[in-house]
């Protein structure tokens, strides 16, 4: 098309009070992907349809017919869903090294929520990144508590609750990130940096999120003997601040506790109906992640009851994983009772050395990261489908690039195992859970759905070979079945490849 031929049409389009985007339609080359199963990401039945898009944006869906010189994609009868969103991720940080995002990318996720725990990036730092080095994932953020607490209190003073003008200060840099696009508040209260905060001082500042109409999130305060506390302490943020409050992915980990999901979905159940716009997201996995000071409730690391009652109750030893041991790497893969075997030691007298060995490390290495991590089996697989199966649940991974097979594999291992073989839901209501419901629970606008107007980002599957491969020896496998990957009109993904293509984007709220 000549400059000419396209400045007339662009005339005749103006004259009739066409927009802005049906211009910009007109002149772009569009792409049409047919010959699919649609599962729009609303959770109503899959269809036979054909989806036009053209730039970023969906532009028609239904019973399409090729235009000529449009890129046809033949989806060869598969499943074309939203891209995934992923409520809980830190693949944040591993994005400057691996900006291909093949973690997400290999399970069909195209959006990211960073910030989670109470730890991240402030949203000019993360802008600021993606444009000096592209992405193909999209990233909305949360802003940390922890992060918060580090910049006003001082990281050698994080063991203390905040004063009230700490409180103001915290508050007046959450609100100027909240206006740049944060999300929301997330908290980490489980974690050393804000274990010691008072239910006041993340009150007030959950009520500055509440201000700007954004949200809360928490990893609380207690996922094992003080659960119930916990569980209250948000719930009650929920009323007072009057903000909706999302549970990060929603365990039982005290042994003790197994097989009571059921009573905790009927607690969330009862807020929400007085109210309480309480939500929560969960991976598909028995076995968690992190520390192994998280092990002790009451974080006395050198007393040997409780190292005893973190065996008996907190964890099990023969199934739990040492993910990563910097003070001895031959630790790593290995369950801490196959480590106190080789020591020669009691379980208990294991753990308690292994965090003293890692502190020793960290006080020589003060400049080392991810010291020591565990995989540690606390949840029953009864109790992981209850969680999985409330309808106010959405799918994340909380994962990262390696280490826990769930960075690479907790999409794929909800839509074969769960839904294919196990049957837990219906395949809609699924992808509803890793879509829409999704975008809801964080804020994410125009993202979630296949619709006209919405955000191109795809993933097309085949959902009879769909199956996680990543697994504690090899974190990293990629999943079979996803097939293709867009965002933002892109192909991003195309059998287990990348096409070396960033299109991704920051996402203010």
């Amino acid at each position: 098309m000549t400059q000419k031929s396209t400045l007339y049409i662009l005339t005749v389009l103006i004259s009739l009070n066409v927009t802005a985007q049906e211009i910009k339609n007109s002149v772009e080359p569009s792409s049409l992907i047919t010959n699919v199963e649609l599962i729009d990401g609303t959770g109503t039945p899959g269809r036979k349809a054909s989806i036009r898009f053209s730039g970023n944006k969906i532009i028609e869906i239904g019973e399409l017919k090729a235009k000529q010189g449009e890129d046809i994609i033949n989806g060869n009868g598969m499943i074309l869903a939203p891209g995934f969103i992923d409520s809980h991720s830190h693949i944040g940080g591993s994005l400057e090294k691996y900006p291909e995002a093949l973690a997400d990318l290999n399970q069909g996720v195209t959006t990211i929520v960073s910030g989670q725990d109470g730890y991240g990036s402030y949203v000019d730092s993360i802008k600021a990144e993606i444009a000096r080095r592209p992405i193909a994932i999209n990233i909305a953020t949360y802003t940390g508590h922890t992060d918060l607490r580090e910049k006003v209190l001082g990281v050698n003073q994080l063991n203390r609750p905040a004063t009230d003008n700490e409180i103001v200060a915290m508050q007046a840099i959450l609100l100027s990130e909240l206006k740049k696009g944060s999300l929301g508040l997330s908290t980490g209260l489980e974690y050393a940096g804000a274990y010691f905060s008072s239910c006041n001082e993340v009150l007030e500042l959950a009520k500055t999120a509440a201000s700007e109409k954004t949200r809360y999130i928490s990893h609380i305060r207690s996922e094992d003997i003080a659960y119930a506390d916990a569980f209250e302490e948000i719930i009650n943020i929920g009323r007072v601040a009057k903000l909706p409050v999302q549970i990060s992915h929603i365990k039982l980990a005290l042994k003790d506790d197994w097989g009571k999901s059921s009573n905790i979905i009927a607690q969330l159940q009862t807020a929400r109906l007085n109210g309480i716009d309480i939500t929560a997201d969960c991976y598909p996995y028995e076995l968690w992640n992190s520390t192994l000071k998280v092990l002790f409730p009451k974080t006395d690391y050198t007393n040997p009851v409780s190292a005893q009652y973190a065996v008996d109750h907190t964890f099990d030893p023969t199934q739990s994983i040492l993910i990563r041991f910097a003070p001895n790497t031959n630790y790593a893969g290995k369950t801490i009772s196959e480590i106190a075997n080789m020591r020669k030691e009691k379980p208990a007298k294991t753990l308690m050395g292994l965090i003293a060995e890692a502190d020793d490390y960290k006080k020589a290495h003060p400049e080392a990261e991810g010291v020591e991590t565990i995989a540690a089996k606390s949840m029953t697989d009864t109790d992981v489908i209850n969680f999985l199966a409330w309808s106010n649940t959405n799918i994340c991974s909380d994962g990262s690039n390696g280490g826990h097979p769930r960075g690479y594999g907790s999409f794929t291992r909800v839509l074969g195992n769960y839904v294919r073989d196990k049957k837990i839901m219906s395949l809609e209501t699924a992808i509803q859970k890793m879509t829409s419901l999704s975008a809801e629970h964080v804020g994410i606008k125009n993202r979630g759905v296949i619709a006209a107007g919405y955000y191109a980002d795809f993933v097309l599957f085949n959902p009879v070979t769909i199956k996680d491969n990543a697994n504690f020896k090899d974190s990293k496998a990629l999943s079979d079945g996803i097939i293709k990957v867009w965002v933002n009109g892109v192909c991003v993904y195309n059998e287990k490849k990348s096409t070396n293509k960033f299109p991704g984007t920051f996402i203010g709220r």
